[in-house]
């Protein structure tokens, strides 16, 4: 059964406020991932395949050592393309919360500029 038009606006009220007062426990529980990275899950396939192939290789000659690296290449390889996705981060959350689009971050800006940052939006916040 459908939500109202009212449900629904209350239910994002509430996930914004979620996000704006709660930001690090939605970041601990899970909150949202990240687009996949392709590159990583084609890798992994690629890999997956190889080792599946070395791993027949290796009973068909029976040679141990060629079925041992055929095996962990297909182990690499499935590990890699399940691997999660970055997560969204603690700032993107309370900027989605904002009802901004989470921007991306530079990898200029130091570990203490961010921290520096975060600690002005906080301040900003309380006022």
């Amino acid at each position: 059964m459908p939500l109202s038009e009212q449900e629904q606006r209350l239910l994002e009220e509430m996930e914004r406020s979620l996000y704006r007062n709660d930001a690090d426990f939605v970041a601990t529980v899970g909150g949202r991932r990240g687009r996949p990275n392709y590159r990583s899950v084609v890798l992994g396939v690629l890999l997956g395949v190889a080792g599946v192939g070395a791993l027949i290789a290796g009973v068909a000659t029976q040679l141990l050592f060629i079925g041992i690296i055929g095996f962990a290449l297909m182990f690499t390889g499935v590990l890699l393309a399940i691997s999660p996705s970055r997560k969204v981060s603690v700032e993107e959350l309370s900027d989605l919360a904002d009802g901004q689009r989470p921007a991306r971050s530079s990898g200029s800006a130091g570990f203490m500029d961010r921290m520096n940052q975060r600690w002005d939006r906080r301040q900003e916040d309380r006022d």
